[in-house]
């Protein structure tokens, strides 16, 4: 695996795949909210239908890594202490900001708040690695994306609009998000990516549903066809992304990989322009989603003199 995710073409590929998917999540998780009839305020239909997601998708990876090579998925007690705490935080508290705030937002401008993960990477990988200082480019990079944050977020009437349980959780996941990726590349040595993500998922998913389950409402929750077809999609879209992801977070540096994101907001927007009744793209996400682009790109772009140095 190792000489595999060291290939660049390879961790290229993946990394757009990944982001692919990421955003392919937001159009799809909008439409299960209207098919499956879920009120836009209903907190614990959400937590239950994202622990029942997110549990689908954990058990898949587990029942994969126990046919494949199941001496893989023994941790020590040190690293099951770090898995527990890696699932809560980075599929419990992050998925529900994400699922409670998409409810709240646009498919498109939560797609692009989102991304503020990326540069939140950035700030945090200043603190823990010696080789990834903040400078100047990164400094221009960070405002353009910030900057983009912004546009997407302005209303028609060129008035920004903000809600805590709105823009404001979708901002709260992106940062539990960073969190957890600087998590999995300093503390998740010696466990393999693909168990790291069934493990993280299981026990993530595991405490939604002791949540939310005794408190769901009769009819929260209506399944039809097509609801459970994209409740399986998104569970499968978790499944590859997150696995391949940890697979290239493994040996690359988090601040490198970090430009392809920019894919996802692109991805989920027009997603969400395609299949969301009454969702269009606009000059305020187009823009948007160029000061990203930029903003990223910028941060991890090498000129002929960092490359000259690197050899």
């Amino acid at each position: 695996m190792e000489s595999i995710f060291e290939k660049k073409w390879i961790v290229v590929l993946t990394a757009i795949f990944c982001s692919v998917l990421w955003g392919s999540a937001f159009p799809v998780l909008k439409v299960s909210y209207e098919e499956l009839q879920m009120a836009p305020d209903d907190t614990i239909a959400k937590i239950v239908f994202a622990g029942m997601r997110f549990l689908l998708a954990g058990v898949i990876i587990l029942i994969g890594m126990c046919i494949s090579d199941r001496s893989k998925l023994l941790v020590t007690k040190r690293q099951a202490v770090f898995l527990f705490l890696f699932g809560i935080l980075q599929t419990g508290l992050q998925y529900f900001f994400f699922y409670n705030g998409l409810a709240k937002v646009s498919g498109m401008q939560g797609a692009i708040l989102q991304s503020s993960g990326t540069f939140f990477v950035i700030l945090l990988a200043h603190f823990f690695y010696k080789n990834d200082r903040i400078n100047r480019k990164k400094i221009f990079g960070l405002v353009a994306g910030f900057a983009g944050i912004i546009v997407a977020n302005w209303g028609q009437d060129l008035q920004p609009t903000f809600h805590l349980t709105g823009e404001g959780y979708m901002i709260l996941a992106a940062l539990t998000s960073a969190i957890g990726t600087i998590m999995a590349k300093e503390l998740a040595v010696g466990i393999h990516p693909f168990a790291l993500t069934g493990w993280q998922l299981s026990i993530g998913a595991v405490l939604m549903l002791i949540i939310g389950l005794p408190q769901l409402e009769q009819d929260a929750i209506i399944f039809t066809p097509l609801g459970w077809g994209l409740f399986i999609y998104s569970a499968l879209l978790s499944t590859a992304a997150f696995a391949l992801w940890y697979s290239v977070l493994k040996f690359n540096k988090a601040s490198e990989i970090s430009m392809f994101k920019f894919i996802t907001p692109v991805s989920g927007a027009i997603l969400s322009a395609l299949f969301i009744p009454g969702e269009s793209l606009n000059a305020f996400i187009i823009g948007a989603m160029a000061l990203i682009a930029i903003g990223i790109i910028a941060v991890n772009y090498k000129g002929q003199r960092e490359k000259a140095m690197l050899r």
